[in-house]
């Protein structure tokens, strides 16, 4: 949010101005729409999309033993409650239904949870950040710690929290998921990257977002 422009911030600050507000009210429209093969919406079960307030902000979280990321439970329930069809990852669906969820935390503080369960999954996550990947042989860190503030193409580079996501990213003037901007960033240090639904993403997302503990939530955010 700091290493933004004027404009940016006053564009996500204004819900009738910013660009992301369309696809959380598609993805509203969704939510009590009847989708699969039991003849349910969203709301057969959460009558009020409302419900979810507080959800957000302790994604991602271990649940039966398994790293569940917001993705991941939305296509959980849609396949187990629904009997629908799974969402595309980082498609305009899931991340608009993302995007409603945690709007329903906004301005509540991150509040991962990193211990019990969830260490083994953080311990994997703090390992990827640190580890240099590629030709140009460069880790999360070398950016969003060891060079925030300073400049790259035309842009301030930030301390990399994820509180704002899925956020609406103007040059692609689309939401994007944080598994795509994470595929962007090792992309970038021209490797093989991991796929959006990964585990190691998925582990990675765990140690990014306890990272942003205690600020609040954002989403949708707004970025150049």
């Amino acid at each position: 949010w700091r290493f933004r422009t004027d404009e940016t911030q006053a564009l996500q600050l204004d819900d009738f101005e910013n660009p992301a507000m369309i696809f959380v009210d598609q993805a509203m429209d969704a939510f009590n729409t009847v989708d699969g093969s039991e003849g349910k919406s969203c709301s057969s079960c959460h009558e009020d999309v409302g419900a979810f307030k507080g959800f957000h902000s302790s994604m991602p979280k271990v649940m039966d033993g398994k790293l569940v990321v917001m993705e991941d439970f939305i296509n959980d329930h849609r396949a187990e409650k629904m009997g629908a069809e799974p969402m595309k990852w980082s498609g305009d669906d899931m991340q608009a239904m993302v995007a409603l969820i945690g709007l329903q935390s906004r301005g509540m503080p991150m509040n991962v949870t990193i211990d019990g369960d969830a260490a083994p999954f953080w311990e994997q996550g703090k390992e990827m950040y640190y580890t240099r990947f590629g030709q140009l042989e460069m880790s999360c860190a070398n950016c969003h710690e060891d060079n925030y503030g300073n400049m790259i193409r035309a842009d301030h580079l930030s301390q990399g929290m994820i509180n704002g996501f899925p956020v609406y990213r103007l040059k692609q003037a689309k939401l994007i998921s944080r598994h795509n901007r994470f595929r962007g960033c090792i992309r970038d240090t021209r490797a093989e990257t991991f796929a959006e639904g990964s585990d190691e993403f998925r582990a990675l997302e765990l140690y990014v977002a306890s990272r942003a503990n205690g600020l609040s939530i954002e989403t949708p955010a707004v970025r150049q």
